[in-house]
């Protein structure tokens, strides 16, 4: 949900005042202005943003107790600065947002700062003041909890702050008040906000940003402080994708089907990738997984265009390799021409690396763009997951990692699969050097020969039953076709057992 002129990009802020006008602003110290005359500084205004006089510790209510609910970010903002700090924490939370609008604008005189007679003087002087405000929250009863973004002006929240507070029924709610400034902690400002709600609200403590904080700042206190996992444990859980073995697909949390078996193409190159995928596509296969490390995305963009079969029912995914970070702009633009297929099915991050947020920024705005359809990452983990995705707007729609029977990352696939995320296995036939023994496995050997398949079909299709896509490779069109017949057998419980107690967690690939 959003506020009024929720997209006007001419809000500039860093506490007052406005570029909303024409009028320059008559005082030059924009950041931390002198209290009017008629008004004493609060003991808290010196003090660095240690939010100190915070009322109440910081709480973080259990999922599923009575403190639940959706949750709000509202904010106001006469330049940037608050802005982009509610609109950071809305793109790590999903929280809806809310711009609170004054009805009558403020401009740049009204926010002199050296004037005692100017607007914002007198309304900061005026503890009755209430600043009317044009638009409302629609049904603020859905929201438990609210976030108040607000600049510091003259060592307050605004009064405008003031009126929104006495606008609604807060009764029940946890706020959580968020300020910008040049120096001022939130102190006092938060205090006194507090005393315009009943005794049943809960304030936790908030936070001071500058017009210089950071994207991954916020992150990391919504992380240590608790209140991302406040913000976001009310959300729409995201859906486990499911895997449709009539279809043979599985609809990705970006809305589009992907193949749930294609054939990867780590080491096929020149003629001997083309042959490949040719042989790939001919047997049914419509996944196909390449890289720019792999040095072979022209051979599978030309097997593609000569197949014959529509460029829309054929599923391509490439990566950007970590030297390809710092410019990941070119590095989509190289891979879009390479491949030359119109657009991209999926990009993926290979590994994480330097800049790799920089890349994955570069990614989402390609698929605004219509470059790319989905996204992803590959040989990210719980660690880097928790670290990575509060950084970004789009949730990766797949997530590819190293899998098979001696290391089954049985930890992290349902990590991944609750996010909603696809899991996609690499290697999963063990690897090279690898594969012989695994496929002579005795265990496997002993169900693959009750089923009358091979040891490697046996050992895809209980990547499948796990919610895990495959992508074998092969250059042999015995081995290709083998790889496809998937879907006329299925693995019993204690046949999935015995597999999941090979896990030696025995990592075949550095990544």
């Amino acid at each position: 949900m959003k506020g009024s002129n929720q997209k006007d990009k001419t809000d500039s802020e860093t506490e007052p005042p406005s570029d909303q006008n024409s009028t320059p602003p008559v005082t030059p110290k924009p950041e931390e202005p002198t209290p009017p005359p008629t008004e004493t500084p609060l003991p808290d205004e010196t003090l660095p943003p240690s939010e100190s006089d915070t009322p109440t510790p910081s709480i973080t209510p259990e999922p599923g107790s009575a403190e639940q609910g959706k949750s709000l970010i509202v904010y106001f903002s006469c330049t940037d600065t608050t802005k982009k700090i509610a609109e950071y924490m809305q793109e790590i939370t999903g929280a809806d947002i809310y711009r609170i609008e004054p009805e009558v604008p403020y401009t740049a005189e009204d926010l002199n700062y050296g004037a005692a007679s100017t607007r914002a003087t007198r309304e900061q002087n005026d503890s009755s003041a209430r600043p009317a405000i044009t638009g409302k929250v629609e049904n603020m009863a859905q929201y438990q909890n609210v976030v108040i973004a607000y600049p510091i002006w003259w060592g307050q929240a605004p009064r405008i702050i003031s009126t929104f507070l006495e606008s609604y029924d807060f009764s029940g709610k946890t706020i959580v008040p968020v300020c910008t400034s040049h120096s001022s902690g939130i102190g006092s400002s938060a205090t006194n906000l507090h005393a315009l709600t009943d005794g049943s609200v809960t304030w936790l403590e908030g936070r001071r940003f500058s017009s210089t904080s950071t994207k991954e700042e916020v992150a990391q206190w919504l992380k240590d402080s608790g209140i991302q996992k406040l913000l976001v444990q009310n959300k729409e859980e995201p859906m486990e994708r499911v895997f449709d073995f009539e279809t043979k697909t599985v609809m990705l949390n970006s809305g589009y089907p992907m193949p749930l078996n294609g054939i990867g193409t780590y080491s096929l190159t020149g003629d001997t990738c083309v042959i490949s995928v040719s042989e790939a596509l001919k047997r049914g296969v419509r996944l196909i997984d390449t890289a720019y490390m792999y040095h072979n995305e022209e051979e599978v963009g030309r097997a593609v265009r000569e197949s014959g079969i529509p460029r829309e029912d054929i599923f391509v995914i490439t990566k950007l390799y970590p030297n390809q970070f710092a410019e990941p702009e070119k590095a989509i633009n190289d891979a879009l021409e390479k491949l030359n297929l119109g657009y991209i099915d999926m990009m993926l991050l290979h590994h994480p690396g330097t800049d790799d947020i920089k890349a994955y920024k570069a990614m989402e705005k390609a698929v605004a763009d219509g470059k790319i359809r989905s996204i992803g990452l590959s040989n990210w983990y719980v660690e880097e997951l928790e670290e990575f995705l509060p950084q970004v707007t789009i949730t990766p729609a797949l997530v590819q990692n190293e899998i098979h029977p001696y290391y089954q990352e049985n930890d992290v696939i349902p990590y991944i699969q609750k996010l909603g995320i696809v899991v996609q296995g690499w290697y999963p036939l063990g690897g090279r050097g690898h594969t012989a023994e695994l496929l002579s496995d005795e265990v496997i050997s002993t169900i693959a020969k009750a089923h009358g398949k091979s040891s490697a079909q046996v050992i895809l299709r209980w990547n499948l039953q796990k919610g895990v896509v495959v992508i074998p490779g092969s250059s042999n069109p015995a081995h290709i076709q083998e790889n496809t017949e998937l879907y006329d057998f299925e693995l019993t419980e204690e046949e999935m057992r015995q597999i999941n107690a090979l896990d030696r967690n025995e990592k075949h690939d550095w990544y």
